[in-house]
């Protein structure tokens, strides 16, 4: 047995797989279909609890080469049924084990539709997971410890990004990439471009990462409130004042908000999925996105020549920015995907587009 009690008092009991223990986080959803070893492996839910609104879960395993990060940091997974028998040509875990090995609590036997409909209604709430029977004895010190729980307290990115420089492949220019806690297809994107990639620990300042003479910069996604990053946002600033060329994606984006003095705000449920609709304000076209973020970046605030470049057709909320008269480019959503449909990637050629190669080193 098992269990997942809520902020609100709401107790669902289940059956537990993966890891022994308890754990506290937000509990978000996810309403992607396939992709489930990516969405685990994806830094950003560091601090979260992730639902599956997909019934089944694990059908065709994981394999270490779908991984987005080389250990998962999310806090718990709660599925309707996972799958014992996966499967796959290439499986090297599955589920069960894989959450076993990195120490992550799983609960099954959930109903995560009604559990999502709730999280919908009420907003994100706080949780804890545990694989232990619900003792009515433990209610008021369980719910003590979830009210006492504010994800807003945590820098996750210092626990999730490297600690220091790290080296990909062998181009002529080099872009940095400021890691705070980077998907591994954002990697993958820039070096299939034919960069040398430099990643490099988010509390890098200006002047360090001038000192790697980049013909570019790239913020990466990652968790947490972006408003907790302020030697990020230093940094970026700085970039944006010496005219590198920029771009973010996901906290990167809403960071490149902040360093251009717009603001940002909590979404109530966050957009979590494969299948999020965003429009090109430029072309008219819209695109099919993959998402995964609670904060979202106020357009009130930025100067005149940042235009918002796309927007979310679902609540009309900001995701993506793009100057009219300096190297500045983000996106909310992720057009390395991964998982997700492809239909952005371009925008990778579009940054590789505007590097500019020019010594910034001192």
């Amino acid at each position: 047995m098992g269990f997942l009690l809520l902020e609100d008092g709401t107790l669902l009991e289940g059956i537990s797989f993966g890891a022994d223990g308890e754990a506290i986080g937000e509990v978000v959803f996810n309403t992607a279909m396939v992709g489930y070893p990516e969405s685990i492996t994806d830094p950003s839910y560091s601090g979260q609890i992730l639902v599956f609104t997909y019934p089944l879960i694990g059908n065709y395993g994981i394999q270490f080469d779908d991984r987005e990060s080389d250990i998962p940091l999310l806090r718990g997974v709660v599925v309707r049924e996972y799958c014992k028998t996966p499967s796959h040509w290439g499986i090297d875990f599955d589920i069960d084990s894989f959450l076993k090995k990195f120490g992550i609590v799983g609960l099954s036997g959930i109903d995560t539709r009604a559990l999502t409909r709730k999280l919908r209604i009420f907003g994100t709430l706080r949780g804890i997971i545990s694989s232990t029977d619900f003792s009515k004895d433990r209610r008021e010190e369980l719910m003590e410890k979830i009210l006492n729980w504010h994800i807003e307290d945590f820098d996750f990115v210092r626990s999730s990004c490297v600690k220091e420089p790290v080296y990909f492949g062998d181009g002529s220019d080099r872009i940095v990439l400021i890691d705070c806690g980077v998907k591994q297809g954002i990697v993958r994107s820039l070096l299939s471009l034919g960069f040398e990639v430099v990643m490099v620990p988010a509390w890098y300042t200006k002047e360090e990462v001038l000192e790697l003479d980049p013909v570019g910069v790239l913020i990466s996604n990652g968790p947490g409130d972006p408003k907790r990053l302020s030697y990020v946002v230093e940094t970026v600033r700085g970039l944006i004042e010496e005219e590198v060329p920029v771009f973010g994606i996901c906290l990167g984006h809403q960071i490149i908000g902040l360093a251009l003095g717009s603001d940002t705000y909590k979404l109530k449920f966050g957009h979590r999925g494969a299948n999020q609709p965003v429009k090109d304000t430029i072309t008219g076209k819209v695109y099919i996105t993959s998402q995964n973020h609670s904060y979202v970046v106020d357009p009130k605030g930025l100067p005149d020549d940042i235009n918002v470049r796309f927007i979310n057709l679902n609540d009309k909320t900001v995701e993506g920015l793009k100057s009219t008269k300096r190297p500045i480019m983000s996106v909310q959503f992720h057009p390395e995907a991964s998982p997700g449909p492809l239909d952005t990637k371009f925008l990778f050629e579009e940054f590789a587009k505007g590097c500019i190669r020019k010594s910034y080193a001192t």
